[in-house]
């Protein structure tokens, strides 16, 4: 036979591997043997388990520790903990794995056996933060009746990160978009998508009730709120000041009910 025997098949790290240049990703679009294992690769500290007949991209690292639609436990969680810190006050391309590695006191090989790349924890990133950030928004309709308190509401969201030195999470990744893998770019615009639907339906309520007033329509009203608070913590940020971004938030949403 032939070498290599054609088939199209995926691959996969091992766990032990060290090292997080992307390569497992970019083998997943790449026409490989069917084979059931083949030795590492010259320096990289990678061995890859061949998996045949999955189509090319489809292929998704495992992420311990990880369950679809729960939270993070363990040391996973302690992983985006400190992640989530550096992005929201560093962005995404101002951190490395040794930075996180360093401050939770394990090594890389750690950080890759949860993570597989940096691309999936960017992704666990903001699939995390976006969970949380929907159960507050469900927090506030069960709390609120009012669509001009469900609004505060909604801007003291953003208040209490500025209040902690951070960044909308979201709103860092956005300043790096252009250099953030395509799934990491179509989360961040899902989040985004969520805010604005949920802004607009509280919007609409508003304007049924009499409370709320505004000339657009209620989905370009969202899309000004959304951009608004988020310009204004960019700007407050240098200052340090809170309060600037508190009064921008009241200026913006007292418009709203005039």
């Amino acid at each position: 036979m032939g070498w290599p025997p054609r088939s199209t098949i995926s691959a996969r790290p091992w766990v032990n591997s060290r090292t997080s240049s992307g390569l497992a990703n970019d083998l997943c679009s790449t026409t490989w043997v069917m084979a059931t294992c083949v030795p590492p690769l010259d320096g990289m500290g990678y061995a890859y388990l061949l998996i045949g007949k999955l189509s090319m991209g489809s292929f998704r690292p495992r992420i311990r520790g990880v369950r679809d639609g729960l939270e993070p436990t363990g040391t996973a969680a302690r992983i985006l903990d400190v992640a989530e810190r550096l992005v929201q006050s560093r962005g995404f391309n101002g951190f490395s794995y040794a930075d996180v590695a360093s401050e939770l006191g394990v090594t890389k090989a750690s950080l890759h056996y949860h993570f597989p790349g940096k691309a999936e924890l960017g992704e666990a990133l903001i699939d995390r933060y976006a969970r949380r950030f929907g159960e507050a928004l469900e927090g506030i309709d069960a709390e609120c009746a009012d669509p001009r308190q469900k609004l505060d509401r909604y801007a003291q969201l953003y208040a209490l990160v500025l209040k902690d030195q951070r960044m909308c999470l979201c709103g860092m990744l956005a300043a790096d978009y252009a250099t953030l893998p395509t799934a990491m770019r179509q989360a961040v615009v899902r989040f985004f998508d969520e805010n604005q639907a949920w802004l607009q339906k509280v919007l609409e309520e508003g304007q049924e009730q009499g409370t709320l007033h505004y000339e657009s329509s209620a989905a370009g009203e969202a899309q000004l709120i959304i951009g608004a608070l988020e310009g204004a913590m960019l700007v407050a940020r240098p200052y340090g000041d809170t309060d600037r971004f508190e009064a921008t938030a009241r200026r913006l949403l007292a418009t709203l009910s005039a």
